[in-house]
């Protein structure tokens, strides 16, 4: 699926009357920071994870009551890297606390006025006062997945459910989903959604009348878009850069060495690449966006060439993140990389050239989307102008 490499809202089902999220655990982007979505928005119980031995880390594992303080985490000397047969425990430094503020409940009581629902508050996402919390040296963001819960694909990263012929697109959903947008007051919004194979354009024109949707009721929300690779149909990489989008962001997901363990057979790093270097040739002022999770077994010189080929294909955002196994019957962590490690990156980033770099354990492919938008937006004009 588009990885959206954080807690997201998953759209079900749109009715004429209201509009339905359906909690649901998004891995990685798909990754929901390594929460579990609990049958309730109560906190799971030991006894109840026993229930679950599939499952992989769940909130306690997050939100223990014993966090390390930052300036802790370099003495911690548990296995950082997996051993044959281990399975390693969860680091300090991917424990948080849950963050509320004013704008946080602000939006929370909007989407209850709206018939809302979303894993962002069903697993209680460590992200979620960052990303929706806002206020006056913050952008309120909000992440939600087009086109139904079922994907065509099966990453071995991702626990979205999959089928080769999920329900039909609902025709109704671009707009029913710009009106419910336009409602929240948000200053940033990512659309991703879930691959469909199964239509001949992979939904693209869905997405694309989603946005155009959205800006006509809203000129000034930045909409960025997480799309599919769609089989490297640059036709419907097209429609969707034309739409009226202010960012276009595909994730990679993984080095290249390691895209056949890691995403679906049919999906691979050229294929991925087409798709960034396209939404450039068709609109050359597009912000292009992608992600890479860590801690699958590549190995630092991977990443930096990785990052290399990205910068030649002027891609211009970076995030990369820790993966989560979201599952027993998932890839596992090969290793926990080290918030140091993730700030080595994210120099190297910048280094490189890119525009921003978001690097580090929580960081989601559409973390702090719209604050680190805007910011670098105006750091690029300011520098333009001297």
């Amino acid at each position: 699926m588009a990885s959206v490499k954080h807690i997201c809202f998953t759209a079900g089902r749109f009715s004429s009357n209201h509009l339905r999220l359906r909690p649901k655990y998004c891995p990685n982007v798909s990754a929901a920071g390594g929460l579990t979505t609990a049958a309730s928005s109560s906190t799971p119980t030991n006894d109840h994870r026993k229930l679950l031995p599939d499952e992989g880390p769940d909130l306690q594992d997050f939100i223990s009551g014993e966090l390390s303080e930052k300036s802790k985490w370099d003495e911690y000397r548990g296995n950082l890297k997996r051993q044959k047969g281990e399975r390693l425990r969860l680091p300090p430094w991917l424990k948080t606390s849950i963050p509320i503020g004013k704008n946080f409940n602000k939006l929370k009581n909007t989407l209850r006025d709206l018939n809302l629902h979303t894993v962002c508050e069903e697993a209680r996402c460590p992200n979620i006062g960052e990303c929706w919390g806002g206020g006056e040296h913050g952008t309120a963001t909000a992440t939600i997945m087009l086109m139904g819960d079922t994907c065509t694909r099966g990453c071995r990263f991702c626990s979205v459910k999959t089928a080769r012929r999920p329900p039909p697109l609902d025709p109704d959903e671009p707009y029913n989903t710009a009106k419910a947008i336009a409602a929240w007051g948000l200053d940033y919004v990512v659309l991703t959604s879930v691959d469909r194979d199964d239509i001949a354009d992979g939904g693209a024109e869905h997405i694309a009348r989603t946005v155009s949707n959205l800006k006509e009721r809203n000129s000034h929300i930045l909409v960025e878009c997480l799309t599919p690779d769609f089989r490297g149909d640059l036709a419907a990489v097209e429609k969707i850069a034309q739409s009226g989008l202010d960012v276009y962001a595909h994730n990679v997901e993984t080095v290249r060495e390691l895209q056949r363990q890691v995403r679906d057979p049919r999906a691979n790093f050229d294929q991925s690449m087409s798709v960034l270097r396209h939404a450039k040739v068709v609109k050359p002022g597009v912000l292009t966006k992608t992600s890479l999770m860590l801690g699958l077994g590549e190995t630092d010189q991977q990443i930096h060439n990785t990052m290399t080929e990205l910068r030649e294909a002027n891609v211009d955002c970076l995030t990369l993140g820790q993966y989560m196994q979201p599952t027993k019957r998932h890839l596992k962590v090969e290793e926990y990389v080290t918030p140091e490690r993730f700030a080595h990156w994210e120099k190297v980033g910048m280094e490189m050239g890119f525009i921003y770099t978001a690097s580090g354990p929580l960081v989601r492919s559409s973390y702090k989307a719209g604050e680190f938008f805007l910011k670098n937006l105006l750091e690029m004009r300011s520098a333009a102008a001297k």
